[in-house]
């Protein structure tokens, strides 16, 4: 597996890491604990370095099926939560506070079952949030010890260089793929200025850029696909032309659809590490994989000049996460 660096921060990290959500939550029925456990450290055997969750999937409950999968390399891999500016279950109202962050983080630890974090997020970025702030209260937790390195998720241009200014940031966690290019405008290009590394979550469009889903797929209970506008039915039929071009190029260079989507996000950037999700076998050696895929300068110009010409029909937000009411914003 290649490795790459998070920006400037040294902190060093497969080419592709591993999404972790999906093993509790998200994506409809979940594997057995036992099989999400194998098939996280099979990830570690194929070189994945970086194992991404959050307190807020499940809640709670990723953290300790994450920390109790990775236990046995856990000083051999970058290990990153989040925690929720917004108050979980059992939680107190002053989340957003220098006490709420460091219990927060107090409560991650434990049920990770680790000493440190190596990546701590703030797992989304209010308007009226007092960026500065929280820097200052994560310059402390570095210094600490507590945490090694922080960033923001979805955050704004603006918001990342007030927060950068009092503690440097190490990594944006951000959804970014071939369907949700908007932070190539702003984000990515202050990420490349500032250092920081640039982490895409939802890389393959909550699976839509595999190709493996098309019109009469049905998504049922916990699964967010089920309220993203980018899978309903007239969407799917409208997207078509994107799934034509990567099957194109996938015949050329003898690879899947997946494959072609992470290594074009491979191509654009040496900082941005995207962390898709895999609860099957297949599926690690496919995204794992795709590391490995190569595009000339003449192929990748060529695709990028396809995909500036497709319009990309639905989207996926929080709102309309919110709304299947058993998943929060991720």
């Amino acid at each position: 597996m290649h490795k790459r660096q998070l920006g400037q921060s040294g902190m060093e990290v497969s080419a592709i890491g591993m999404g972790c959500m999906g093993f509790s939550h998200g994506y409809g029925a979940v594997p057995p604990e036992e099989e999400s456990i194998r098939l996280m450290r099979r990830a570690f055997e194929l070189g994945c370095t970086f194992f991404d969750t959050a307190e807020v999937y499940g809640p709670y409950v990723n953290e300790e099926l994450t920390g109790k999968a990775v236990a046995p390399f856990r000083k051999e891999i970058v290990l990153a939560t989040k925690f929720s500016p917004f108050a979980l279950p059992g939680q107190p109202e002053d989340k957003l506070s220098r006490s709420g962050v460091r219990r927060a983080l107090e409560d991650s630890l434990r049920r990770l079952g680790t000493e440190y974090v190596d990546l701590y997020y703030q797992h989304r970025v209010p308007e009226d949030c007092p960026v500065e702030e929280v820097a200052r209260w994560m310059g402390e937790l570095i210094r600490e010890g507590a945490i090694r390195g922080w960033g923001l998720s979805q955050p704004t241009e603006a918001q990342v260089r007030r927060a950068h200014a009092v503690t440097p940031l190490t990594a944006i966690q951000s959804e970014y793929s071939m369907m949700e290019r908007m932070f190539e405008k702003d984000v990515i290009p202050a990420c490349e200025e500032l250092g920081i590394g640039f982490v895409p979550f939802s890389p393959l469009a909550g699976g839509f850029l595999s190709g493996k889903y098309g019109t009469d797929a049905r998504y049922e209970g916990d699964d967010v696909r089920r309220v993203i506008t980018r899978f309903a039915r007239e969407n799917v039929k409208a997207n078509q032309p994107l799934l034509d071009l990567l099957r194109a190029y996938a015949r050329a260079k003898e690879a899947t659809p997946a494959q072609i989507s992470l290594a074009w996000m491979l191509r654009k950037k040496d900082f941005i590490v995207p962390i898709p999700g895999m609860r099957r076998e297949e599926r690690l050696l496919e995204n794992l994989g795709a590391a490995d895929v190569r595009m000339t300068d003449e192929e990748f110009d060529a695709l990028e000049r396809a995909l500036d010409a497709i319009p990309i029909h639905g989207n996926r937000t929080d709102e309309d996460i919110a709304r299947l009411g058993t998943v929060r914003a991720q």
